[in-house]
């Protein structure tokens, strides 16, 4: 594939601005799909074709990006945004392997997907870069101005790329068909309860219940509870609905025997006899405001793998659908035991009960403790990578490099979970239990992701 030198020049200052936005400060930085190209052959491998995942990998470093600068993207809501645009790759790339079914009759209230016609030539890289396009653009309408430009660049660029030499028919065919996938998608996003979260993060009408042991707001911004009804919200996958009649957190208590008492001491030993790795997992996994979210982080892995493994188009999207989806419901599960326990967080406890004046080593987060996110959306995203890649499966996060952290090693993906979920123990902001019911429930909503035929 060959690019005029107008279009090129075009393409390469687009993938110098995208690059610096991403990368800034990448000491050791993964293929992403983003670097700038020196000559029209880099171009072309940069650019792909649609036997490769080159343009999902791309849309999602760029949807990372909107995650973190769009203001009203918390994990949840992150989590939502992440799962939409998966369903969207794959009811776009339907084609690319023969036999592939419709998540249409599968999805919990998805009656309808447009199916592309039969006998008709698509290019399916081009249809994913339309419909990726298309389902950001309404999934992000906040973001700001300077991001919607990115999308529409990012659109051309690809658009433009990969039409040389193909029939106009086939084009429009393709980009049409796209588009028409994510119409469908976001109509049906539009009814699960969660639409515009961004803009509902922290409602005014939500009243918390008062009483011993539960929920207050903590230090030091004392914010409102945040996604209070979240878990009201419609799951993807209707069998994640599923409740346990174990998943209740340990009965409050104040006596120094009690269950209670000691989660919240083991919390409190951390703080003071603080490792160096300890401090380095608590921050490693941290993932707070202002970041891609921990399901982002877990996207980000995601989008590693894929690059890693040279996954093909379809089997790309497959793997986004599969862990997006798993990271929406858990996302949803796990807020609305949040909400249903009320459970304190420890630096409440701490503070009154074994030492005034204790502080976290990260920020609380401005909703309740039980059960863990980070646990919750870990786990649920490691069990569709186990599934995908084998339970023993070693792993390398490069994804925080660019942050200052050295790349983590991990022997498979439960090792990954173990230490996403324990490192907010060590952060001073979950109980033991939180953590380890989040992975059960997590690790359950994934199972009942990979019950779906892809």
């Amino acid at each position: 594939m060959r690019i005029n030198h107008v279009c090129f020049s075009r393409c390469s200052l687009f993938l110098l601005v995208l690059l610096g936005s991403l990368t800034a400060c990448r000491k050791e930085a993964p293929f992403t799909g983003t670097q700038p190209a020196a000559t029209d052959a880099s171009a072309a491998l940069f650019l792909g074709t649609a036997g490769d995942a080159a343009v999902p990998v791309s849309w999602y470093q760029l949807e990372l990006k909107l995650i973190k600068e769009t203001p009203g993207f918390s994990p949840p809501v992150a989590a939502r945004a992440i799962a939409y645009t998966g369903i969207s790759l794959h009811g776009a790339t339907l084609g690319y392997r023969r036999g592939t079914p419709s998540l249409a009759g599968q999805l919990n209230g998805l009656q309808y997907v447009p199916l592309p016609e039969r006998g008709k030539s698509y290019h399916w890289g081009i249809a994913a870069n339309s419909t990726l396009a298309a389902i950001i653009r309404q999934l992000f309408p906040n973001a700001s101005a300077d991001n919607l430009r990115l999308i529409t660049d990012l659109e051309t660029l690809y658009r433009d790329s990969l039409s040389v030499g193909r029939p106009a028919a086939e084009i429009s065919r393709s980009v049409s068909f796209g588009q028409q996938v994510a119409d469908a998608v976001y109509q049906w996003s539009a009814t699960d309860g969660g639409k515009d979260g961004y803009l509902h993060n922290f409602p005014a009408d939500y009243i918390p219940p008062v009483g011993p042991g539960l929920w207050v707001p903590t230090p030091p911004a004392f914010q409102s509870a945040m996604l209070p009804y979240w878990g009201q919200n419609r799951l993807i996958v209707a069998g994640c609905n599923t409740d346990s009649g174990n998943i209740a957190p340990p009965a409050y208590a104040t006596d120094t025997n009690s269950v209670f008492y000691q989660a919240a001491y083991v919390v409190y030993q951390h703080s003071q006899t603080p490792t160096p790795e300890k401090t380095l997992i608590a921050q490693y996994w941290a993932d707070g405001g202002g970041t891609f979210t921990p399901p982002g982080h877990l996207l980000a892995i995601t989008s590693q793998l894929i690059t890693d493994q040279h996954l093909d188009l379809g089997t790309a999207a497959k793997l986004y659908a599969q862990v997006g989806i798993a990271l929406n419901d858990a996302g949803i599960i796990c807020w609305k035991y949040k909400y249903r326990y009320n459970l304190l967080r420890p630096i409440t406890y701490i503070r009154a009960r074994i030492a005034p004046g204790w502080n976290s080593l990260i920020g609380t987060p401005p909703f309740p403790s039980y059960t863990s996110g980070h646990a919750s959306f870990s786990a649920a995203a490691g069990h569709i990578l186990t599934a995908n890649f084998g339970s023993h499966f070693a792993i390398t996060d490069r994804q925080k490099v660019p942050d200052g952290f050295a790349p983590r090693s991990f022997s498979s993906f439960t090792a990954l979970v173990n230490e996403a979920a324990i490192s907010r123990v060590y952060g001073g902001i979950h109980y033991e239990f939180d953590s380890e019911i989040g992975k059960v429930t997590g690790t359950r909503t994934g199972r009942e992701v990979l019950k779906i035929d892809f």
